[in-house]
């Protein structure tokens, strides 16, 4: 830990996954959840919660469920340093078919994930985008996709087990590139056509089965921007993601044609930016925010 936070701070590197010096414990826990533990009900890509003064949102505790019978529809999480999160599961692996959201939903509102990355408590970010990440897996898993049967939690590990069929399902992690490419003092940035994030961005892609992570670089380059490119760097890699994904960021160099053949399926926009008209994006939080401010402030080609 101490090693991951001397390199966040050499570069000045500030993600949602960057909570040091608290330490982030992702091993499954059979813990029973206590009145204060906070609790995470997700709606679409929308989180319950009470916003607060100096941008913090408060999430619901798990007393407010169990007062209300609940408690077993609370499925442990993960921590960090010694506070537990939970996973409100309505009617799943709980016993208790046909719940809809507790009583008390009121109280709250339902906050679109993108306004959660803006809190100012890195710590409850990163643990609300993981939280959702394994809210995804849990909704998605409910029936055994081998014979069709109900799965059930493992008590020993973050695991569904189909007692029909045997089967045995795990987290999915979906490898992803996010790429800055460069052609000298400009970087190639897009904004994406049809989505509700509206800002500034980097060529993006999952990786495709049997493709090496360079491969999906030039091909996602080549697909949504018509450009080849050369020397592909690693930068660094971001844990969190809406699309259960583990993204990896990639600088490279545009090689030969520079002209752009926009996707316009893919991207509403896609231009080389001079290094002096690149947005400042210090408060991004992202992998994509941290390469943007790589290039803007002329570090694209330190070794991290």
């Amino acid at each position: 830990m101490k090693l991951l936070m001397e390199r966040a701070s050499c570069y000045n590197r500030v993600m949602i996954q960057d909570i040091e010096p608290k330490v982030f414990y992702n091993q499954y826990e059979p813990v029973s959840p206590r009145p204060g533990d906070p609790v995470f009900v997700f709606m679409q890509k929308q989180v319950m919660a009470v916003r607060k003064p100096d941008s913090i949102v408060e999430f619901p505790t798990a007393g407010e469920f169990i007062r209300r019978g609940l408690k077993e529809n609370l499925q442990y999480l993960f921590r960090i340093d010694d506070k537990p999160y939970f996973l409100f599961l309505p009617d799943m692996y709980a016993g208790s078919a046909g719940r809809d959201l507790p009583a008390f939903a009121d109280q709250y509102e339902f906050i679109p994930l993108t306004e959660v990355r803006k809190t100012s408590d890195m710590a409850e970010m990163f643990a609300c985008m993981t939280g959702f990440h394994l809210h995804t897996w849990y909704d998605k898993n409910r029936f055994c996709g081998r014979c069709g049967k109900p799965l059930t939690h493992s008590s020993a590990e973050r695991m569904l087990r189909c007692s029909a069929c045997g089967n045995m399902v795990f987290p999915m992690i979906a490898p992803a590139v996010i790429v800055g490419v460069t052609n000298g003092e400009q970087l190639l940035m897009t904004k994406y056509a049809g989505r509700a994030y509206t800002g500034w961005a980097l060529i993006a892609g999952f990786c495709e089965i049997g493709e090496r992570v360079e491969d999906t670089v030039r091909r996602e380059v080549l697909e949504e921007a018509g450009v080849h490119v050369k020397n592909l760097r690693y930068v660094d890699s971001q844990p969190w993601g809406v699309d259960s994904n583990l993204l990896i960021g990639m600088f490279c160099e545009v090689d030969g044609d520079t002209h752009i053949h926009m996707d316009r399926e893919e991207l509403s926009r896609a231009v080389w930016v001079d290094r002096a008209d690149v947005p400042d994006m210090k408060d991004n939080h992202s992998l994509t925010g941290y390469m943007i401010e790589l290039f803007r402030t002329g570090r694209e080609q330190e070794q991290v």
